[in-house]
């Protein structure tokens, strides 16, 4: 194309319009397709409406649907008229954006100009009206095709009975299912179902059983939204006596049956539920999912657990699966139970089968295996868990912990801290309080300077509790100048610090060489009255001996008293 511009050839218009249009179909993206446009008008080639269009569905493509409105506006000064293409290009744009009242208002503008839409538009612009519920349009758009000779195709013809349906507007959906059936096509189950469902949402059960008869319908999908509707409105022996008609007829499937068990599951009507298996197995339908879920649900509301592990073993040994509520629910009775080596079972069979547990489960899942000694095993199910999506609350991160420091594997807490970090988990105030007590230990005490320097960075405060541990423990280690700052910062946002601290922090400082970090602390606890105790005095002018930091948490494990009172008792003697 430039080469066609340097050498001043003129292009003809077809095959400017064939590289745009080749250039949409193999996706090159909008900088090269700009790129090839603004050499067609360098080159003096005057775009038609295929150009203009070729640059709307562009910009929609690339999401700029505004820009694209604009060039629609500018057609007219281009000498260009759109046309349905044009309609339809920005229309499903709208509507991709979920901006449904712009593109009706542009179908009208359509409409006003007198633009004659081809059947394409109509394939595609009807369901999307019927999407977003345009009921108006969508039925505007029927007339144009029937005034146009165009006949709707099945498709068409069920996506305007849904829409009906959804909108309750019931006689007019008969209304078009009864011309769809004169213009001889066949309506698909779902369009009766819809017909069905919209007669059950008024409560007119009996109409909906009629319009099922009347019809000659043989398809199982529409019964079941009858059958459905029954359960739900608290019907259930009126949805056995139809499932059982229904069957002798040849008109259920074994969603009817599984329909109808589960809503006697639901109810806690274990005896009637197994009845019903029993006949819906020798008539040779199998239970789904479902069904075998609302059992085991049944049996765990019940507190039935030995019968509700009896079922998932006799489902495991089917290969069938579960949903991941009963599934849930088996898991959470078996903890409460005490039968956690079952519930563990229960877990890693289903883990393989991609269902997840809720997180609830999954705490009282890791609870127990800590509680009764099985530590390990404990986070291994986490590790697992999160394979199939599934995360801890912060407090079964903290029972680990806790179990981990009980066996003396403080390297274990840190890289389940590590896997907390790479999980993304938002640590908040509590979590931080609680986590910086597991690090307070003589192995990881290094990495819990560093944890309480992030948690001060990220504006959480320990609590004073908390806060006086972590002195002391930096103190016997040392380590009190790499918290030194965070903790000047915690004190001026709490001020709730003791003398004690106060010693312990500037004799601490002191005797690992900052003794300008120990000033700010020193100058902070004069401007509150206080005065350091003797041994900080001591060390501030340089008396003290060859005593070791390590001691200097042992020596401040006193109660507070009245430190200046004493300070001046000492000095009259």
């Amino acid at each position: 194309m430039p080469h066609a511009t340097s050498a001043k050839l003129k292009l003809s218009l077809s095959a400017c319009n064939g590289l745009l249009h080749g250039l949409l179909m193999q996706g090159s993206g909008l900088q090269l397709f700009m790129l090839a446009y603004m050499e067609i008008v360098k080159s003096g080639v005057l775009p038609d409406v295929e150009t203009l269009n070729w640059l709307i569905q562009a910009l929609c493509e690339s999401g700029r649907v505004d820009l694209a409105l604009i060039q629609f506006d500018r057609m007219s000064k281009k000498r260009c008229s759109p046309n349905s293409h044009t309609f339809k290009i920005l229309i499903m744009a709208l509507c991709s954006q979920n901006r449904a009242d712009e593109a009706v208002e542009l179908f009208y503008k359509m409409l006003q100009l007198r633009c004659n839409p081809g059947s394409s538009f109509y394939a595609q612009v009807m369901p999307l009206f019927c999407k977003f519920s345009k009921v108006k349009e969508a039925i505007k758009l029927h007339q144009m095709m029937k005034e146009d000779g165009l006949q709707l195709d099945v498709h068409l013809y069920s996506v305007l009975v849904r829409c009906l349906c959804e909108n309750q507007l019931l006689d007019d959906a008969i209304m078009i299912l009864k011309k769809m059936i004169a213009s001889g096509h066949a309506p698909v189950a779902g369009a009766y179902a819809d017909i069905v469902d919209c007669y059950c949402t008024s409560a007119k059960f009996h109409k909906a059983l009629s319009f099922l008869e009347d019809n000659d319908v043989t398809e199982s999908e529409p019964y079941n939204v009858l059958l459905r509707w029954l359960c739900m409105s608290g019907r259930l022996q009126d949805s056995v006596s139809y499932l059982e008609k229904w069957h002798n007829r040849g008109l259920v499937d074994s969603e009817s049956w599984n329909i109808v068990v589960t809503h006697f599951c639901n109810e806690g009507n274990i005896r009637r539920s197994s009845e019903l298996i029993g006949r819906m197995i020798v008539s040779s339908f199998a239970p789904d999912e479902g069904t075998y879920s609302a059992i085991i649900s049944c049996y765990c509301r019940l507190g039935l657990y030995i019968d509700a592990l009896g079922m998932f073993r006799r489902v495991r040994t089917s290969n069938s699966s579960l949903t991941s509520e009963s599934f849930s629910q088996l898991v959470e009775i078996l903890c409460h139970t005490k039968r956690i080596q079952e519930a563990i079972e229960v877990f890693k069979y289903y883990r393989t089968e991609g269902c997840s547990l809720t997180n609830k489960s999954l705490d009282m899942l890791i609870q127990g295996s800590c509680l009764s000694g099985r530590i390990r095993e404990a986070v291994r199910l986490r590790s697992l868990a999160v394979c199939t999506g599934t995360y801890c609350t912060f407090h079964t991160y903290d029972i680990i912990m806790q179990a981990l420091l009980h066996l003396k594997k403080e390297k274990g807490v840190l890289v389940l801290f590590a896997q907390m970090l790479m999980e993304d988990f938002l640590l908040d105030g509590y979590a931080y309080n609680s986590l910086l007590r597991s690090f307070l230990t003589k192995e990881i005490i290094f990495e819990a300077a560093i944890l309480f320097n992030r948690m001060v960075n990220q504006a959480f405060v320990p609590d004073q509790e908390t806060f006086e541990l972590l002195v002391d423990e930096m103190a016997l280690f040392s380590l009190l100048n790499m918290v030194a700052q965070s903790s000047l910062k915690v004190i001026n946002t709490s001020g709730t610090v003791s003398p004690r601290i106060y010693n312990i922090i500037i004799y601490g400082l002191i005797k690992e060489g900052c003794k300008n970090e120990a000033c700010k602390f020193l100058d902070q606890m004069l401007e509150k009255g206080w005065v350091p105790d003797s041994k900080t005095h001591q060390v501030l002018v340089g008396n003290i001996g060859g005593e070791e930091a390590r001691e200097v948490g042992q020596v401040y494990q006193i109660a507070d008293d009245d430190n200046v009172s004493r300070i001046l008792l000492e000095g009259l003697h």
